[in-house]
C-alpha cells in the first residue's frame, strides 16, 4: 500500500488506472464518499498561490467528512521558523495527511520521509502530479483508451510537462514535448502551459520573445486531428501561450480538467488515507 503521492514516477500503470477509475466512480456517485473520511483531520500547507489546488483540495477533504487545516508560509515559515522535519513530526501527532504545495520537490520528499503519515504533492517546481491525475483523467472521459494516442505538450518544459510525461508513458500514450508545427501534426490531444511559472516573473519578457512561436492558436491547432482536445492547466495568459479562439472553442476541455481536479485529488486521499 503506497503511503504518499509525490510523484508518478512512484506510482505503477496498473496504480494510476485504479485511482482514475475510483475518481470515475467518486464523480458519478459523491454521495457514497461523503463520510468516508469522517472524523480525520488534513493539513494542507501552501508556499505558493493557488485558486484551483487549494479549493479543490478544502472542498475534497470537507466532501470525504474530514476536517481541513489550512497553513500559509506565513503560518509556519516551512523550513525556516523550525526544520521541515520538526514541523512533520509536530503535523503527525495532531493530522492524518499532509498536502503540501511548495518550491523545492525536495521540500515534499523531505517531510515525506519524516512522517508515517500520508503527504500529497500538491505542486513543487519539479511535479505536479494532482495536476496530471486530473487531466489523463479528462482525456479518458473523452477518448476512452490512452493507448496509441498522441499527446503534445507545446511550450515551456515545466514541472506539470514533467508529470504529464511520466503519465504518458505509464499508460500507452505516445507523449510528445515540442517547438510547434511538425510535432502536432495529427495530434489527439495538445496541451500547453504559461511560459512564465511562478517565481520566473523576472524572466517574462525574456520568455515571451523566446516562446513567441510557440503560441497555441487556430493555425497551430488545425495542424491537429479535427477531434483533438486543447488542455491547459490554468490559469491562462490569454493572448500568450493561447489564443481566445483555441481556449474557448467546442475542442477545449481546460474546465472539465478544473473540475476533474476535484475528484482525482478525492480519490488520492481515499486511497492513501482510508485505512490508516
Amino acid at each position: 500500500m503506497k503511503k504518499d503521492f509525490l510523484s508518478i514516477a512512484d506510482w505503477s500503470s496498473d496504480e494510476l488506472f485504479e485511482l482514475i477509475d475510483l475518481s470515475k466512480k467518486i464523480k458519478k456517485n459523491p454521495e457514497d464518499y461523503r463520510r468516508a473520511l469522517h472524523g480525520k483531520s488534513v493539513a494542507t500547507i501552501f508556499e505558493k498561490q493557488s485558486l484551483r489546488t487549494h479549493v479543490t483540495f478544502d472542498v475534497g477533504i470537507f466532501q470525504l467528512g474530514a476536517h481541513p487545516v489550512y497553513l500559509t508560509q506565513a503560518d509556519i515559515s516551512l523550513g525556516k521558523r523550525e526544520s521541515v522535519y520538526d514541523t512533520g513530526k509536530n503535523l503527525e501527532r495532531w493530522v492524518d495527511g499532509i498536502v503540501v504545495r511548495t518550491y523545492a520537490h525536495k521540500t515534499c520528499t523531505d517531510l515525506a520521509k519524516a512522517v508515517k503519515i500520508p503527504v500529497i504533492n500538491a505542486l513543487t517546481d519539479f511535479e505536479h502530479p494532482c495536476q496530471a491525475l486530473g487531466d489523463f483523467l479528462t482525456v479518458h472521459e473523452k477518448m476512452w483508451s490512452f493507448s496509441g494516442k498522441k499527446f503534445v505538450f507545446v511550450g515551456d518544459g515545466n514541472n506539470v510537462c514533467n508529470s504529464l510525461m511520466l503519465f504518458g508513458s505509464k499508460v500507452g500514450m505516445n507523449f510528445v514535448a515540442c517547438t510547434p508545427e511538425e510535432a502536432v501534426k495529427q495530434a489527439d490531444v495538445i496541451y500547453t502551459d504559461v511560459w512564465a511559472s511562478m517565481g520566473q516573473e523576472a524572466e517574462k519578457e525574456q520568455r515571451m520573445k523566446i516562446f513567441k512561436s510557440y503560441q497555441v492558436n487556430k493555425k497551430l491547432f488545425y495542424l491537429a486531428k479535427s477531434d483533438a482536445i486543447f488542455m491547459h492547466c490554468l490559469p491562462a495568459h490569454r493572448g500568450e501561450e493561447v489564443t481566445d479562439e483555441v481556449i474557448d472553442s467546442k475542442n477545449s476541455v481546460v474546465f472539465d480538467e478544473a473540475e476533474n481536479r476535484l475528484h482525482t485529488q478525492k480519490a488520492v486521499m481515499l486511497t492513501l488515507m482510508k485505512e490508516r
